[in-house]
């Protein structure tokens, strides 16, 4: 570790760091969190974050339950996920230390905001004393920080009201961050100045608070180091810090773009999906409608109504919602229209735990309607690759005109990391070819790709009978013929699996064969890949494959998972995914199943691998 002097303070230069803010839900931990995300992402470094707060609007203020948290993993060089354990806790209550404290690093440090370790909140927090006193956290580097009353000397001469002050802290707070960090204040400024710009007492005091904070840094004795984490050496490009909501919402106005569609979402809002619905109404000017349903199957079916009118059509859910479309996904099976359906995945059954996330939607994404209803089934990895499977959703949709279902999950939605903004020729072409000719039409002909013709409503000598009763093949007329609903269930699973032909094959990380192979789908990627890397560094062989393309399976799938001894599987379900490669391809797999809305860590993934091969590495 490089050190140098200056003045009194020490600065120490750091590859990476993983810090928390943790507090009740109206202290804006996530504000703050994503304004510390902005700046990190502008000073250069690559990140990785992960909100994570409580279900209830407003759980009792100081409680257990109403702890509110933004994890945050920034560094000097390419990152895959938010950190297992906060380097930095910033603990605005003993509730906030409480739930926080078993994930920490040995020796890690907490900021604590004294003032709040009061009686009342020790008593809601269940401590009998007080953690900041009694040598309870002797493994820790504890900074007790006076964070309310220092807001409140800050902005003393202000005619706000006591409440009105006290909501400051966070960005004092913030403000001790940036000085310890060596990150620049003036981006959190303009974002003040522009949010509270019709409110000039509040900007003023946000402002304050935070120039405030960062003074106690650098005048106060209690802090006697600084950190550097020098920019990442990261590609060259134009980098945008996106959550997986708001890529899926990009991507979908890019592929408007490519297609030359008009883009049409009709949602219902639901946790954690409903952001994508907020981000898309920003974009009217680029021919987006957003139409905010009564409910789930009415988001849906206003979106099956759009796609046989022309646009380019989305709906957007989570787990419950997904169950309430099911039935309306059937009729764009049987209507073969295109439509893409956005699952964020969280964790169930029921209302379960809204806030959190789980990937136990596969076996539901792939079988869960009735009847014989095959669609395409994508999954993202990343927040940035929200963006390009939204993108490959779309292309897919309107090239096999058929439902595609694509998989993230509240990891996803929620955290955020860069994307490398691709040029929009790099993406990939999106034709759409709309039948135009009357002479020879039949609703249900198809082409090479068995797709049938993209027919808009009110192009002359192209009238046709539309909805869910099955259609006669080529002609499209209802039909109860037994023969013909065969035919025609035969022809809907082979124009599924015909969009084989569009899957690149599985690429394997490492060894293209050997004794173990990690196979992961979906958020777990990220673990995946940093447990693989820690693993080879301590002389273990292993090699890593990851599936986005769910339905249909890469074509050398098979082939790839024979080549090794050992898969493992690690999944945030009890093994959902497992189960459908064990019937698709006759393979048996190790399971590592987590179920707890939380995403993998690094060290439980490392572990398994380790207990997997038996302790023996290469050396």
């Amino acid at each position: 570790m490089e050190k140098e002097k200056t003045q009194e303070k020490e600065i120490q230069s750091l590859t990476e760091v993983t810090v928390r803010f943790a507090g009740d839900s109206g202290d804006g931990m996530q504000l703050s969190g994503s304004q510390f995300t902005e700046t990190t992402a502008i000073v250069g470094n690559d990140l990785s974050t992960l909100p994570d707060f409580p279900a209830e609007i407003r759980a009792p203020a100081g409680s257990l339950a109403g702890v509110s948290g933004f994890q945050l993993h920034f560094s000097s060089s390419d990152i895959q996920t938010p950190g297992d354990s906060p380097d930095v806790l910033v603990a605005m209550n003993p509730a906030a230390l409480k739930v926080n404290l078993k994930d920490l690093k040995p020796n890690a440090t907490i900021i604590a905001n004294s003032n709040a370790f009061d009686a009342k909140n020790l008593k809601l927090a269940l401590y009998d004393t007080n953690p900041l006193e009694d040598g309870s956290l002797a493994g820790y580097n504890v900074i007790p920080v006076p964070l309310t009353q220092l807001t409140m000397t800050a902005l003393q001469d202000l005619d706000l009201s006591v409440k009105e002050k006290d909501k400051c802290k966070n960005f004092f707070a913030l403000g001790i961050m940036y000085w310890i960090y060596n990150r620049p204040i003036d981006v959190t400024s303009k974002w003040i100045e522009s949010k509270f710009a019709r409110k000039p007492l509040i900007l003023e005091a946000n402002k304050r608070a935070l120039q405030a904070g960062y003074n106690y840094g650098e005048t106060t004795e209690i802090f006697t180091t600084r950190y550097e984490i020098k920019p990442a050496r990261l590609p060259k490009g134009i980098y945008r810090n996106v959550s997986g909501n708001e890529a899926v919402a990009l991507g979908f106005v890019a592929a408007s773009l490519k297609s030359g569609l008009n883009l049409f979402l009709g949602s219902y809002p639901i946790t954690p999906a409903s952001e994508i619905l907020q981000e898309l109404s920003k974009y009217k000017d680029f021919g987006v409608i957003t139409f905010q349903a009564e409910d789930e199957i009415a988001g849906i079916a206003s979106a099956i109504g759009a796609s046989f009118a022309g646009s380019l059509a989305v709906t957007t859910t989570s787990g419950p919602g997904l169950s309430l479309k099911t039935e309306a996904i059937g009729l764009a099976v049987m209507t073969e229209l295109p439509l893409v359906i956005v699952d964020v995945q969280r964790g169930g059954p029921s209302t379960g735990l809204p806030t959190k996330t789980e990937q136990a939607d596969l076996l539901q994404a792939l079988y869960g309607r009735h009847g014989e209803a095959p669609i395409i089934v994508l999954s993202a990895q990343s927040p940035a690759d929200c963006y390009f499977m939204s993108v490959e959703a779309c292309r897919l949709a309107i090239k096999y005109m058929t439902p595609v279902l694509l998989l993230t999950d509240g990891y996803l939605a929620f955290g955020s990391e860069p994307l490398r903004i691709p040029e929009f020729k790099d993406l990939p072409e999106i034709p759409v070819n709309f039948r135009k000719d009357a002479e020879g039409f039949h609703p249900y002909l198809r082409d090479e790709n068995l797709a049938r013709p993209w027919a808009i409503p009110g192009t002359p000598g192209l009238e046709h009978r539309i909805g869910g009763l099955e259609k006669k093949d080529i002609y499209g007329n209802i039909s109860y013929d037994p023969e013909n609903h065969q035919v025609m269930v035969n022809k809907r699973k082979e124009k599924i699996e015909k969009a084989q032909q569009d899957v690149p094959d599985i690429i394997v990380e490492g060894d293209q064969q050997g004794e173990l192979l990690v196979l992961g789908w979906g958020s777990t990627y990220g673990a995946i890949k940093e447990a693989i890397n820690h693993v080879k560094a301590q002389g273990y062989q292993v090699s890593q494959a990851h599936i986005k393309y769910i339905h249909p399976f890469p074509k050398n799938l098979g082939d790839v998972l024979r080549k090794f001894k050992k898969i493992l599987l690690p999944e945030l379900n009890m093994g959902q995914m497992a189960t459908v490669i064990r019937s698709t391809f006759l393979i048996d797999v190790i399971q590592f199943n987590k179920v707890q809305g939380q995403p993998l860590k690094v060290s439980e993934v490392e572990n398994k691998i380790k207990e997997v091969l038996g302790g023996q590495n290469g050396n």
